[in-house]
């Protein structure tokens, strides 16, 4: 069988969350000392390959022909899918974004990322409205 680069997409994110669900389910342990403490280790180098995964990710789902309307209608669904995941974990978040609230820092840490989301809403926008 032969995929495209958006079916080798699809395959690598099933394969990687099946294995992270049978993982969790069995020793939700070993899933945190064996790959999140160690992907979460360097913050900068984990935003830097997210950002350059997202990309191409990107890249290919456009080469693919799927629209940025239609690529932003998935990021609602998958925010409101993990939206309700994270629902049972009201206090942590509303912590979090307490303590986050705080830190003077916060714009200028998230920067690149307030940009890209602001250019992602301009392109869709613009494609959408105009």
């Amino acid at each position: 069988m032969v995929f495209t680069p958006i079916e080798w997409m699809a395959l690598i994110l099933i394969v990687v969350s099946a294995i992270k669900l049978v993982v969790v389910l069995v020793n939700p342990k070993a899933w945190y000392d064996s790959v999140a403490k160690k992907v979460w280790a360097s913050p900068n180098l984990m935003m830097v390959v997210s950002l350059v995964l997202a990309a191409v990710v990107l890249y290919y789902l456009l080469l693919g022909g799927i629209t940025i309307v239609e690529i932003l209608a998935v990021m609602l669904f998958l925010s409101l899918f993990i939206a309700a995941g994270a629902a049972i974990y009201k206090k942590e978040i509303l912590g979090l974004a307490q303590k986050l609230l705080k830190d003077k820092s916060m714009i200028k840490k998230s920067w690149l990322y307030i940009i890209l989301w602001a250019v992602l809403i301009v392109w869709g926008a613009k494609v959408l409205l105009f």
